[in-house]
């Protein structure tokens, strides 16, 4: 087993991590930007080590800074949490090389499925129902002009390297697809230094459904059930749940088979999720593979009382998996809690938190990294907090989850606590009929509103 494990991370995620790894004795080091000199993972780690100033490009995501943090501390493992480096195949590759053990994919695994094109072909290999559309990246315009013809409009243009909504466009009549084309491409180079382009099928009313897995170095795979993630604006999750709404035991089970079948095809090693999308006939459709734990872990360890971050760290230590799949047996919502105004777009509000009360109760988990007289730097991602509620019913989770909203108060700042507040009321959520365009056809009310 690891003695000590550097956390190339910040916030909450970096705070989760730290928490597991006292459980299991093991020691840990933080590091962080000058901005975040005052967060608490910098107060709860064992040791923390400053690697650059404020920008992610000159602190989180300066390779360099990192490995010699691990270094300097002697750490033999590095956790990457989500976003930044950690599906980084370079950064992966380089622990490799400094006899760092990477507690994430392997760099040949990450650059399989990280890039999308390329798990569209390797899943298609594996027998896992793929999302029609083009083979590989389009050369050029006039193949993508083909290729839309001959899968029929309305039509997704996607970028290969994309996350995060860049270099997405819907294309729903051929006279938009040249502008689409164009923009997406430039918008995808912008942002990833990457402008290839493939095409699918556009899915009508679709819900955003991932598997959760966990695979171990001898190609073992298990799947821990499903999280319904339709709810986001401008592919932004803004709220997750388990078990969806929507989903049958059958389907269930269907999707649970192809998530172990992609993870043991490519002998998958450590904790991912398969993506699908699902319409409204409950076809469903590889999306992606997020290589990573992802942010919304937290309630499939509620549901089936198990510690993600625990066996990500097992697993990268070479402990087999027991390669039985985990059903959920009670019900949980998770809402990210970002530092934003909903009534004004979701306009960032970085800042201090002059007052914070956060709610308790049974079933109430609260993963945060801030606190009363914590200043929110305005270079990171705007998530402050994950909201979670569990119970044996879904109706019971979201009275749960209304009654911990109306307690969590964080002041100093505006949130989206209100927006989640609102959510709650809503009768398609509550009736769990919702897709991911849900979004494009909620109003924000302005009673829920924080008026200080």
């Amino acid at each position: 087993m690891f003695k000590k494990i550097l956390i190339a991370n910040r916030g909450e995620i970096a705070l989760r991590v730290i928490r597991t790894c006292k459980e299991m004795g093991i020691k840990t080091v933080a590091v962080y930007s000058k901005a975040d000199a005052d967060s608490l993972h910098v107060r709860f780690a064992d040791e923390a080590v400053c690697i650059g100033p404020a920008p992610s490009s000159e602190s989180y995501l300066k390779i360099p800074n990192i490995i010699s943090a691990a270094e300097i501390t002697n750490a033999d493992a590095i956790h990457p949490g989500y976003g930044f480096l950690s599906e980084n195949s370079k950064f992966s590759k380089i622990c490799e090389e400094h006899d760092i053990k990477f507690i994430g994919a392997s760099a040949e695994m990450i650059e399989k499925m990280g890039d999308k094109a390329t798990a569209k072909a390797t899943m298609k290999e594996a027998g896992v129902p793929c999302v029609p559309g083009s083979e590989g990246i389009l050369e050029d315009y006039d193949e993508c002009l083909k290729v839309a013809k001959g899968m029929g409009f309305p039509v997704m243009l996607k970028a290969t390297a994309g996350g995060g909504g860049k270099g997405m466009r819907a294309v729903w009549a051929v006279e938009d697809l040249e502008d689409a084309w164009n923009s997406a491409r430039q918008e995808a180079g912008a942002a990833f230094g990457n402008d290839g382009m493939y095409m699918e099928k556009l899915i009508e009313e679709p819900r955003h459904i991932e598997i959760q897995i966990v695979g171990d170095s001898r190609g073992k795979a298990c799947h821990l059930s499903e999280r319904d993630c339709s709810v986001q604006r401008r592919h932004q999750k803004l709220t997750e749940e388990t078990p969806s709404p929507f989903m049958t035991d059958d389907l269930r089970e269907k999707m649970g088979n192809a998530a172990v079948k992609a993870a043991e095809f490519i002998k998958y090693e450590g904790a991912g999720t398969v993506e699908f999308l699902v319409d409204k006939h409950r076809n469903f459709y590889f999306m992606e593979m997020n290589t990573r734990i992802q942010v919304e872990h937290p309630i499939t360890e509620q549901v089936i009382d198990y510690d993600l971050i625990r066996e990500q760290i097992l697993v990268a230590a070479g402990v087999p998996i027991s390669g039985k799949n985990y059903f959920p047996k009670l019900h949980s919502i998770e809402c990210r809690i970002n530092a934003e105004d909903p009534y004004k777009g979701f306009r960032p509000s970085p800042g201090m938190i002059t007052n914070l009360h956060a709610p308790g109760g049974h079933g109430v988990r609260i993963d945060t990294h801030v606190y009363s007289g914590y200043a929110i730097p305005p270079n990171y991602d705007s998530m402050i907090a994950k909201l979670i509620t569990t119970a044996q019913t879904r109706e019971e989770a979201i009275n749960k989850m209304k009654r911990a909203l109306d307690e969590f108060i964080i002041e100093g700042i505006q949130t989206t606590i209100p927006f989640h507040r609102q959510l709650m009321d809503d009768p398609a959520y509550i009736s769990g009929n919702y897709t991911t365009k849900f979004m494009e056809d909620f109003v924000m009310e302005e009673k829920y509103a924080d008026h200080d």
